[in-house]
């Protein structure tokens, strides 16, 4: 390519609202800036609507969005928005070189017609970006897609300083929505199993995703008698976010799927251990140091019975607690930032527009 290079983003409105926090959001923002940094003009382009499950109207405004990039240029779409409009991305792919970053294929949890959907838009744009080697997996499994096509940049992770850790390790951090695909029911009642141990967990993340399941979770936590000591604080960010860090023992995360698991990361930049269940991307994300030693412990999918015998011997074992907290500080060191994550999009980008 001569002269500057010029990328236009496309992603959900709302990417910097700090009452809406979350990975993929996170993702669209630092690679925004990294491509910057790294000499693309970025212009992003805003689309409002329930993504996936946008009406008419924010499709038409889809559509507006991609009318008004120039033929032939490079294009990336934000997979939550892409992957349910074949009818805009597919024609709107034919003159321009699309590339889909998916985050959470929206067919992990859809029914067969959104899976074709995907899968028609997946086939017919330049290249796809995925998050995480499981979800390149899943993409290639389920949509039979060209390997070449479909590349892997992770998240980065900012460095940070480390946690200094309490002596019983009782002081639990959740980072995620409060929804039900972020397991805070299961964790509750992996947290049931343990109330004879001295803990307390804070649950960090917005409220107002499923608005119907907040008052059942916080039943259940009155019910259990946990009331004092599970706190669903809302969204935090900034200091607010380091500072609750900062305090905790380890990060406890039940989700039912994840692709890859940012938060996971986040924990380990300061040497947290993770206790979480085995899903999707989280163990490519926590990872194995050079010794071979696990920085936190993984556990069978929607098993809380196990999910609970994990937290009772994070508190109850001090030499554990040693071993996992030694793991975590050596994982820490190995982490990449998100320069290396817009380096190898820049590098998906340039083959596309060459």
């Amino acid at each position: 390519m001569n002269g500057v290079r010029t990328v236009h983003v496309v992603v959900p409105a709302g990417i910097d609202d700090p009452l809406r926090p979350s990975g993929g959001n996170t993702y669209d923002r630092r690679l925004s800036e990294g491509l910057v940094t790294g000499g693309w003009s970025v212009k992003t382009r805003e689309v409002t609507g329930d993504w996936p499950w946008a009406d008419a109207a924010s499709r038409a405004g889809l559509a507006g969005a991609l009318a008004a990039t120039p033929d032939g240029s490079v294009v990336v779409v934000d997979g939550l928005v892409a992957s349910a409009c074949p009818e805009v991305l597919v024609p709107a792919s034919r003159n321009r070189r699309t590339v889909v970053l998916v985050h959470l294929p929206v067919g992990v949890h859809g029914d067969r017609g959104d899976r074709a959907r995907e899968a028609a838009v997946l086939r017919a744009v330049a290249a796809v970006v995925t998050t995480s080697d499981w979800t390149r997996r899943w993409l290639l499994r389920a949509y039979g897609l060209d390997p070449v096509r479909v590349d892997v940049a992770r998240p980065g992770v900012d460095p940070a300083a480390p946690v200094a850790g309490s002596p019983d390790g009782g002081n639990l951090l959740c980072v995620a929505a409060v929804t039900p695909g972020k397991g805070h029911d299961a964790l509750v009642a992996a947290l049931a199993r343990v109330a004879d141990r001295p803990w307390r967990c804070l649950c960090v993340g917005p409220l107002t995703r499923s608005p119907e399941f907040v008052p059942t979770l916080r039943w259940q936590i009155s019910g259990a008698g946990l009331a004092e000591r599970i706190v669903l604080a809302g969204p935090r960010t900034g200091r607010e976010l380091e500072a609750a860090y900062a305090a905790a023992d380890a990060l406890v995360l039940a989700s039912r799927a994840e692709t890859y698991g940012m938060v996971v990361t986040e924990a380990l930049a300061r040497g947290l251990p993770v206790l979480a269940w085995d899903v999707g991307g989280v163990s490519e994300a926590l990872g194995v140091c050079p010794d071979g030693s696990r920085p936190g412990v993984l556990v069978p999918a929607a098993d809380v019975s196990a999910f609970g015998e994990a937290l009772g011997c994070w508190l109850g074992d001090a030499a554990l607690r040693r071993r996992l907290r030694v793991a975590a500080a050596r994982r820490r060191t190995g982490l990449t930032g998100w320069a290396e994550t817009a380096a190898r999009v820049s590098g998906v980008l340039e083959r596309v527009a060459a």
